[in-house]
């Protein structure tokens, strides 16, 4: 595992990040989200973490979006994505990390993902339907999952709303 260095996005990241999405997904739907995503009310300042190597070019990235469980505010983890040549040495796991602890350090309580379960789980998310929480689509029950970023804010229960790009 390298050392990864993580920071917000700037400006002068935005191309480099759709690059970074874009050859992560097979298709640009992804990058097109990401896109649509930071012209949205949902969009939070802060919140879109980049993973940089030793020579302070992004690599890996992860975005939290406003999103609802019922009507409490939650945030929505997604796109995560990691430059193919990069991948699995820990500059995904490295921006998930720096994008939950900012965060939590927002005060902010709740997380939900749509993913693998066997890989988010590592950061503390568990099959959201336990929590019953759940969508208005059909997915595999464990691929949805939540986290609360805290012990005082156990997770509500309740549907997950989007922000309008993500459809659905």
């Amino acid at each position: 595992m390298r050392n990864w260095t993580t920071r917000a996005e700037t400006s002068a990241d935005i191309p480099a990040i759709r690059d970074i999405v874009l050859a992560a997904f097979d298709t640009p739907l992804e990058a097109d989200l990401v896109d649509a995503l930071r012209a949205d009310p949902s969009w939070i300042e802060g919140l879109s973490l980049v993973s940089t190597g030793e020579d302070g070019r992004p690599v890996g990235y992860a975005l939290l979006t406003r999103c609802h469980i019922g009507d409490t505010p939650a945030l929505c983890l997604a796109p995560c994505a990691v430059r193919p040549e990069e991948q699995n040495g820990g500059a995904g796991s490295a921006a998930v990390r720096a994008a939950l602890a900012a965060a939590r350090d927002m005060g902010e309580h709740y997380v939900v993902v749509l993913g693998h379960p066997t890989y988010y789980p590592r950061f503390g998310f568990t099959r959201a339907c336990a929590h019953g929480i759940g969508l208005t689509i059909d997915v595999p029950d464990e691929a949805l999952m939540a986290l609360a970023l805290d012990a005082e804010h156990p997770l509500p229960g309740g549907i997950v709303r989007y922000a309008a790009p993500f459809g659905i």
